[in-house]
């Protein structure tokens, strides 16, 4: 009976060891697509010159990630549950949930799609939006719903090379149209757009399509364990949009059109912090949905050391270039500068409390997965109440951040120390 047992434990790591390879390769090719979105920001900041036009293409693209929560919600659940059928190496069963799940996240998605549509209107009225800038967003949001589809599968199967081949060519995609439509029609709406474009690249998928094609007796994943990960999912998901965009959406309701334009560029440099060392989290949640223990655990906390280095390198980087790469996109401004060090300093924060509740979302660990979002959802009403301009904004959130931080850090440390929970039973 051994020797099985240890077959079946060597298995497990060649498979944990090639993710960890594919994953830092879909990593460097992010980093790249990065550059890539600085570049788009350098383009769309010198062609949209009207006051307010560029303020409004990146809180509109907040707007579209708000619209897009219920379905990246189920697609991190989903993403959770194929991961550990792919380790375990249930293949029948793995191809069977496959099967169910493009079933569950096709419906979802027209679900979603639908709801998008009617919550549209109300949201933007909400938040000023205009209404030719809605409808932009609305493209956005239904590009990207299906785009989610798509991520959630490769995401579980841990194909992250195919992940970084999508990521790269949305990229170019998006450069290619926002830069030629942004220059012939200086306005929000055609770079909102490329956005919209971008998520084509997800079309590349059909090249793979016999790998989640085979053929199967579909497996519902519908059972109460996957209604409680759906709720615990939320939580963190719906967390982590509040950490990361939510002062977006109170700049667009609560700023004037110049403020805007200042905050959104020394935003977008600062959220570049969390974003480029992002896909390093992808790769933990799904290392960390296979298998917890013995060298599963000592790489997850190598991949938590890296993430957390990448995030400070950065924060240094920005406070010592920041004007620098105001001048690059075009928006050197006094006011921007003066932005840059509160928002960096936020963002560093909010970086760490995103490894820390993705960790808990793999982990299992709900208490702390709905501390997390709880958090996330207190950060954001703060900032909305009391957020009423820049100044204010920006004192609040470095402090509303590190609270946060410390407390999850707290809860964290808690249960690393204690005793792991036990692995819950398959899906029956």
């Amino acid at each position: 009976m051994s020797r099985p047992a240890s077959v079946e434990a060597q298995a497990a790591a060649s498979r944990l060891g090639r993710l960890w390879q594919s994953g830092i390769i879909f990593s460097a090719a992010s980093f790249l697509t990065g550059i890539g979105n600085l570049a788009f920001q350098a383009i769309i900041g010198r062609q949209l010159e009207k006051s307010g036009e560029y303020g409004l293409v990146n809180t509109t693209l907040g707007y579209v990630g708000l619209l897009g929560l219920p379905l990246l919600i189920a697609t991190t659940a989903i993403a959770h549950y194929i991961a550990r059928y792919d380790f375990h190496g249930d293949h029948a069963r793995l191809q069977g949930l496959i099967a169910g799940c493009r079933r569950f996240l096709f419906r979802l998605t027209l679900v979603g799609s639908l709801a998008a549509i009617f919550l549209a209107k109300p949201l933007s009225d909400f938040l000023h939006f205009r209404a030719a800038i809605t409808v932009a967003a609305l493209i956005c949001v239904l590009a990207g719903l299906w785009g989610s589809l798509v991520a959630a599968l490769c995401q579980g199967l841990s194909w992250f090379k195919r992940l970084a081949l999508i990521g790269l060519l949305a990229m170019l995609l998006r450069l290619a149209f926002g830069g030629v439509m942004a220059a012939k029609f200086p306005i929000a709406e055609w770079a909102v757009l490329a956005t919209g474009v971008a998520a084509l690249a997800n079309l590349v998928l059909l090249y793979w399509r016999k790998d989640l094609a085979r053929p199967a007796e579909p497996v519902s994943p519908w059972n109460w364990d996957l209604v409680q990960f759906l709720i615990v999912s939320a939580a963190v998901v719906g967390g982590g949009y509040c950490f990361t965009q939510g002062d977006l959406l109170v700049a667009q309701r609560n700023f004037s059109l110049a403020d805007r334009d200042a905050y959104s560029a020394a935003e977008r440099l600062a959220v570049a912090l969390p974003m480029t060392v992002g896909p390093l989290l992808t790769v933990l949640f799904t290392h960390r949905s296979k298998a917890h223990t013995g060298a599963a655990l000592r790489e997850q906390l190598k991949l938590i050391g890296l993430y957390a280095a990448g995030l400070i390198c950065g924060w240094l980087g920005l406070l010592l270039l920041g004007t620098f790469c105001l001048k690059l996109i075009g928006r050197n401004t006094p006011e921007a500068a003066a932005m840059i060090q509160p928002l960096a300093t936020t963002m560093v924060s909010v970086g760490l409390l995103q490894a820390l509740g993705m960790w808990a979302l793999a982990s299992r660990w709900v208490k702390i997965a709905l501390l997390f979002g709880g958090l996330g959802l207190a950060y954001w009403i703060t900032l909305l109440c009391w957020g009423r301009s820049p100044a204010d904004l920006l004192r609040i959130m470095p402090i509303a951040a590190g609270i946060s931080f410390v407390a999850l850090f707290g809860f964290w440390l808690i249960a690393m120390r204690g005793n792991q929970p036990p692995t819950p039973p398959e899906m029956t």
